[in-house]
């Protein structure tokens, strides 16, 4: 008789154990699951932010070479104002006596 109620009592202790370890690798794979797609998320929203920023970027360097040309013709100076420009102040430079 005592072998039959140890012999259930072992059959009850390992199913307990199978549940209990079943029960933990459930909530494990549902973290492990809710970690990935939030992951999967941030992934997403990073990619969707670079594509908006080379865009950005594109119509950035569109804007700049449409304003260069306007603003080479108008501020570059000739070569003869800027030696000028050069001796005066290598002048104001030199300290009188």
């Amino acid at each position: 008789m005592s072998d039959l109620v140890s012999s259930g009592a072992l059959n009850l202790a390992s199913l307990a154990l199978s549940f209990l370890l079943l029960l933990v690798g459930l909530v494990l794979w549902f973290f492990v699951n809710r970690a990935s797609s939030r992951a999967n998320e941030q992934i997403e929203l990073l990619e969707s932010l670079l594509d908006q920023q080379k865009r950005q970027n594109a119509l950035l360097r569109r804007l700049c070479e449409a304003n260069e040309p306007e603003k080479k013709e108008e501020d570059a100076p000739k070569a003869e104002e800027v030696e000028e420009d050069d001796k005066d102040d290598f002048i104001r430079l030199v300290a009188e006596r």
